[in-house]
């Protein structure tokens, strides 16, 4: 598929990980860059809202980044995130911290192939699919992958990190 490669297709490509890119029309005036996801692919891929995943990037009471994947449907409980990434708390970060930390825009930060490796944190629903997609770097570009390979290359922990 032309256009489809990112720092995250290369490593999949790399490490040979089964993969499959899906990409769909952005639209700049999306409210939610997620929930424009998962409008534009639940259906036409036969997946659930819940195996879409969206990658929020973190800042700790460490002052550390961190990187939380999440189902988009959901909400992020910062203090589940914090903790599993061992620290007491959690903001989101900056705009441009998370841009600058990850090489990715946001609505395009993937959790693979960031320009640095940030500690992860993956929602344990994760592990109840088959197949989840996240983004593949780009706006309008997701990568479908089994997420066990997504903890793997990424190094994350599981954990319940969703609110409520």
């Amino acid at each position: 598929m032309a256009g489809t490669s990112t720092p995250a297709t290369k490593l999949l490509d790399k490490e040979k990980v089964p993969h499959r890119v899906h990409s769909y029309d952005h639209n700049a005036r999306a409210a939610s860059y997620g929930g424009e996801a998962v409008d534009s692919l639940a259906g036409a891929l036969g997946v659930e809202p819940a195996q879409i995943f969206k990658t929020l990037i973190v800042k700790t009471d460490t002052g550390k980044l961190a990187v939380a994947v999440l189902p988009v449907p959901s909400k992020l409980s910062l203090k589940a995130a914090a903790a599993a990434v061992g620290a007491s708390k959690a903001v989101m970060a900056e705009q441009a911290d998370a841009e600058r930390s990850t090489g990715y825009v946001l609505g395009g930060i993937s959790p693979l192939g960031q320009r640095k490796r940030l500690p992860t944190v993956i929602d344990a629903s994760a592990l109840e699919w088959d197949r989840v997609l996240c983004s593949a770097g780009r706006r309008g570009l997701e990568i479908e992958v089994a997420p066990q390979d997504l903890v793997r290359l990424t190094g994350a922990v599981v954990s319940s990190v969703t609110a409520g």
